[in-house]
């Protein structure tokens, strides 16, 4: 069995689980970019690759994450995983949470695998009721919500990858591809709906002052109130194109690191912030 998970957190919480449950045993396998931002028209293709490859290394710079391009390669990890399902007594589980990040990447990795679409399953927590280490019941946003011992009953809803969706989700990707909008969210389900670049501004805007912030305190502020989050790196690289736009000031130098900078809107911007509702 070979387990495949789209956030680091979700490896440590599907290890715990094995170790409670030893029919869960398996290798797992993670998809690491980020499908549900930047640019993915010919996506399969090298020329669309590479731009993929050029945008994140624009959005990374200066970032505590720039070693971090070199070492996902989502395209070699497919490549292995194709060749372990060539044993046909090999299967794959995909873990999805009902989150965009992993929703992206699981329209990503599932065009790549219909030659062996009888033994793909899908394992989709979407709408489904855990109960917390404190025994409330609660839905999970992301797999390392849960806790090692619910695996128990999150494995039961393994199944097959239909033959149907295998097209229709083909489709959906083709559509999304096509649309090529920089951000996407999820609306229910596996809809995901293309967003413009700027999706995320206002919630940015909001977030911030007339007095200067540390940007980490910015991020801690964002991810508190956001509903639809997405990564840091990305709400950077979106703040940096706002403050050359002029609506944000920048203290600090981005060459120096990220535990440099402060943002604070500018004077004119005041009023305008205090019509954006970040919880919206």
């Amino acid at each position: 069995m070979i387990h495949i998970v789209f956030q680091q957190a979700d490896i440590e919480t599907l290890q715990k689980a094995i170790e409670l449950d030893a029919t869960l045993q398996g290798e797992i396998l993670h998809i690491k970019d980020d499908f549900a931002v930047g640019p993915i028209a010919d996506i399969y293709e090298t020329e669309g690759y590479q731009n993929r490859r050029d945008w994140w290394k624009k959005v990374l710079e200066n970032s505590p994450y720039t070693e971090q391009l070199d070492i996902v390669d989502d395209k070699l990890t497919t490549h292995q995983l194709q060749e372990k399902l060539k044993d046909e007594a090999e299967q794959a589980w995909i873990w999805m949470a009902p989150n965009q990040h992993d929703v992206c990447g699981y329209y990503w990795l599932i065009n790549q695998l219909k030659e062996f679409e009888s033994r793909i399953h899908i394992l989709s927590l979407n709408n489904l009721p855990f109960i917390n280490d404190k025994g409330s019941i609660f839905y999970p946003v992301n797999l390392s919500e849960i806790p090692p011992k619910e695996f128990i009953k999150a494995k039961k809803l393994a199944r097959p990858v239909t033959i149907s969706e295998f097209e229709l989700d083909g489709d959906e990707w083709k559509k999304l591809c096509s649309e090529n909008g920089m951000v996407r969210t999820l609306d229910g389900g596996k809809k995901i709906i293309s967003r413009e670049v700027s999706y995320y501004d206002d919630k940015i805007i909001a977030a911030l002052t007339k007095d200067a912030q540390k940007l980490n305190k910015i991020f801690q502020t964002l991810f508190t109130k956001m509903k639809v989050h997405t990564g840091d790196a990305f709400l950077a690289w979106r703040m940096k194109e706002l403050i050359n736009d002029g609506k944000i000031e920048l203290s600090g130098n981005w060459n120096n690191g990220w535990k440099e900078i402060s943002l604070k809107l500018p004077g004119a911007a005041e009023e305008i912030s205090k019509e954006v509702d970040i919880n919206a």
